[in-house]
């Protein structure tokens, strides 16, 4: 981890406090700098606990970052790199602001982990409301959509009507980008169709997202022991790091995008196969291996076809994925889900016999799906609006960077210059 003590600075940032190394890391300049910024008035400091050396304010030093133009450090060879506060993934594990996000999600729920996440602070029973307005708009414009349109198609017409609803959606403080958070992602999930087909009678909007979102995943009424595995889901997949969707969501907020269209740029790349849409072969892999009785003949169909086993394997974690070991345990206490569970271990058994691959997250959104009667896009769903609350933490970040600072150049290959304008086509003959 980074946050540990320094060797001129004593314990490490805590309570918004930074060390002169971390200071002078997020400035771009030598620690001596530090103080001299001290010395001319610029930034102010305190001494450190235990009197070794001296801690600084973190909103003080960003704020001064931006007033001299942060110097950026060279990031290695073909990687493009940012500074975040918010996800830390190593050694198996992953971390939200440094603490440990599968022991956070066992003990709060979604909106309490989205919380912490922005704004470092918990906020026990915090709930989301969908506003009328909003809510009504995304409702209109969902149920226009062709009855075969996807969950995540719905998902993004869903924040584009909530965005026309706001007029106050160009407005990038930080209140106001949280308050548009809170009521979005529950109108996201209020704005799908229920999965029975027909509305409930009356929906609480005051309950927890993962009540919420139940009946519109399922038409199987909820058990608490299912609630509380779909709500842990939720809060692990908050964030993850640079995914692709996130650096996507980052990209947008350079260019100072507003939230919702921060929001709808995740959608457009979680919608891909390899990033949240992965649950769905998982979801019809699990099905047909309770169907069959047994895994070695759907494995071995995967691999006959030169397909990949879906729900195995990620490039950050060298064993299981810590997000699938914390929901098979939770899933372990569900009666109903032994059939799928029973299924995903099969898979991993089986497959184990020929490559060394560990259970990802997908698999063990897969096997919820299918243990509580949910179609295969659900996984998909559970993913894009948890997403939804990292990314908004995201934009938090980026928003106060300088503004268009991922300005890659292309390496042309097309032909040199100067070449001839080209001939007309003629139109064909009617």
């Amino acid at each position: 981890m980074t946050d540990q003590a320094v060797a001129d600075d004593g314990p490490g940032s805590t309570g918004g406090r930074l060390t002169t190394r971390e200071t002078a890391e997020r400035l771009g300049v030598k620690p001596e700098t530090v103080y001299a910024y001290v010395s001319r008035g610029q930034l102010s400091s305190s001494r450190a606990p235990g009197g070794r050396g001296s801690t600084f304010d973190a909103a003080e030093v960003d704020a001064l970052a931006r007033r001299t133009g942060r110097r950026e450090q060279p990031a290695p060879a073909g990687e493009l790199t940012f500074r975040t506060g918010i996800t830390l993934i190593g050694d198996d594990r992953y971390y939200f602001r440094g603490v440990d996000a599968v022991e956070l999600a066992g003990r709060h729920t979604y909106e309490e982990v989205a919380e912490w996440l922005w704004t470092g602070e918990l906020r026990p029973g915090v709930r989301f409301t969908a506003p009328h307005e909003a809510l009504a708009a995304a409702r209109r414009a969902v149920g226009a959509l062709p009855s075969h349109c996807g969950s995540t198609d719905r998902l993004r017409v869903a924040v584009v009507a909530a965005a026309a609803a706001d007029p106050l959606r160009f407005d990038l403080s930080r209140e106001a980008v949280l308050g548009g958070a809170r009521s979005l992602i529950p109108t996201m999930a209020a704005a799908l169709p229920p999965a029975g087909g027909e509305a409930a009678d009356s929906e609480d909007t005051s309950a927890g997202l993962a009540r919420q979102l139940w009946p519109k995943l399922t038409a199987r009424p909820a058990d608490e022991a299912s609630l509380a595995v779909l709500d842990t889901a939720l809060a692990l997949l908050i964030d993850h790091d640079l995914a692709a969707s996130t650096l996507a969501a980052r990209v947008a907020a350079s260019a100072r995008a507003h939230p919702y269209a921060v929001v709808s740029a995740g959608l457009g790349v979680l919608e891909g196969p390899l990033h949240g849409a992965a649950s769905g072969p998982a979801h019809r892999m699990l099905t047909e291996v309770v169907e069959r009785g047994g895994a070695a003949p759907v494995v071995a169909d995967h691999l006959r076809a030169g397909r990949r086993v879906p729900g195995l394997g990620h490039r950050l974690y060298s064993g299981e994925d810590p997000r699938a070991a914390a929901l098979f345990d939770l899933l372990a206490q569900v009666p109903q889900a032994a059939p799928a569970l029973a299924a995903a271990r099969d898979v991993v058994a089986t497959t184990a016999r020929h490559t060394p691959l560990h259970a990802n997250v997908d698999l063990a959104l897969a096997a919820l799906s299918v243990a509580t009667g949910m179609g295969a896009e659900a996984g998909e769903t559970v993913f894009a609006i948890s997403r939804t609350a990292g990314w908004i933490a995201h934009a938090l970040e980026e928003y106060g960077e300088r503004p268009l600072r991922m300005r890659p150049s292309g390496h042309y290959t097309g032909p040199r210059p100067p070449q001839p304008l080209p001939d007309a086509t003629e139109a064909p003959s009617q």
